[in-house]
Formats: C-alpha cells, sequence, structure tokens
C-alpha cells in the first residue's frame, strides 16, 4: 500500500547549530514526506531508538561539528543491531570528499555538503525508496519542490523555520544593543542650525581674596 516517506532528521553530539537541519526538513515535509525532527545535543543510541519507534525509512543526520568520522559509523552499527539495516543513512554537514567515500564504503548513504540544493536531497531519497520498494510505493508521494529562492544553497547550513520538532526548549533572549548615547543639540546663535553642545567643565573651586 502506498505511503509517505518517512525521514528522521538528527543532530547528534555537541553541535548546537539546527537551523540548516530545518530547513532541510522543511524541503522534505514540502516534497510530501513525513519529518520527524529529534532536537539539539541526541545520542547515537537516542537517535536510532527514535528512528526505531517512528519505524522511518531514513535517517538522515546533520553533523557540523567534525566528528562525522565517529558519528556516523556508530549510529550505523547501532541500526543494524535494532534490526534497520535496510533502511537508509544519510545526511550532510561540514563533511571533507574523502571522508564521504570512506564512509560510503562503510554502508553510509550520499551525504551533501555545503552548497548542496535541497531538491536533489529530496530527489536522492525519493530514487533511493523507488529502488527499494518499487514505482508503486511513490504514488502518494507529492514531486520533490524546491526551497523557496534565496534558501535552495543553503541547505545543511542555512536558517528556517521549525519543523516537526519537538517542544522547543526555554532559550534567553539575547538583549537587543541599545543605541548609543547621542549628543544633546541646541540651537546656534550664527545660523540658526543645531550643533551639538560642548560638554560642560567641572566647577572650579574660589580663588582666595587677595589681601
Amino acid at each position: 500500500m502506498p505511503r509517505k516517506i518517512r525521514v528522521l532528521v538528527g543532530k547528534p553530539g555537541l553541535d548546537g547549530h539546527d537551523r540548516g537541519a530545518k530547513v532541510v526538513a522543511a524541503a522534505l515535509r514540502d516534497a510530501g514526506m513525513e519529518v520527524i525532527y529529534t532536537g539539539l545535543h541526541q545520542s547515537p543510541a537516542q537517535i536510532v531508538e527514535a528512528a526505531l519507534q517512528e519505524d522511518v525509512d531514513v535517517v538522515a543526520l546533520s553533523i557540523l561539528s567534525g566528528a562525522h568520522m565517529t558519528l556516523f559509523p556508530e549510529v550505523l552499527e547501532l541500526m543494524r543491531a535494532r534490526g534497520l539495516g535496510d533502511r537508509l543513512l544519510s545526511g550532510g554537514g561540514i563533511i571533507p570528499p574523502d571522508d564521504m567515500g570512506a564512509l560510503a564504503g562503510l554502508g553510509v548513504g550520499r551525504l551533501f555538503g555545503p552548497g548542496a540544493s535541497t531538491r536533489d536531497i529530496a530527489r536522492y531519497i525519493r530514487d533511493w525508496y523507488r529502488e527499494r520498494h518499487g514505482e508503486e510505493a511513490l504514488a502518494a508521494v507529492a514531486p520533490a519542490a524546491e526551497v523557496p529562492a534565496g534558501r535552495g544553497s543553503e541547505s545543511w547550513l542555512g536558517a528556517g523555520p521549525v519543523v516537526a520538532a519537538p517542544p522547543a526548549r526555554g532559550r534567553a533572549r539575547a538583549a537587543a544593543p541599545r543605541p548609543a548615547a547621542r549628543a544633546r543639540a541646541k540651537p546656534s546663535r550664527a545660523a540658526g542650525k543645531t550643533v551639538a553642545a560642548r560638554p560642560r567643565k567641572a566647577a572650579r573651586g574660589r580663588r582666595p581674596a587677595r589681601g
């Protein structure tokens, strides 16, 4: 029976930047997929557990911390141990091409770096799902959509709205910078223009009267 592709977007490790992950999540949702976003600072075990509970087809990791050579293999090993070895593990972030090739040799799917098109990401997932389940399984899935202009080239690094996220955690709002103090102005006697008032001099003590 045709159904939507289910994708879990995860942010493993200590990486605290998830705006790009939300951009990709929004693009995949607009392409007709069901997207579950795990939130920040998730362990590989938590991500795999969520993937198991949600019965997803794809696990997509966003890693900007440089720990991709540790986190991807760990998540892949846990997926196989939990019976999810037939699911796609993909993702993106700041990953050198040589590392992408090494991870592909371990069984990780295609990875996307900075500047990757969100349409390419959605198309890759659809093609994988089609090969796995057949053309008829995509009957209920909408065509891949591109992120609106100005966001398509940002992919895993860009900014976007929160999509399918858990309850938001409280965040301290950054105080707005205070405007610089302006010098008071007073009318100029000469030309009627306003000029900056000069700072007043400190009052001097009176000189003692001469005898």
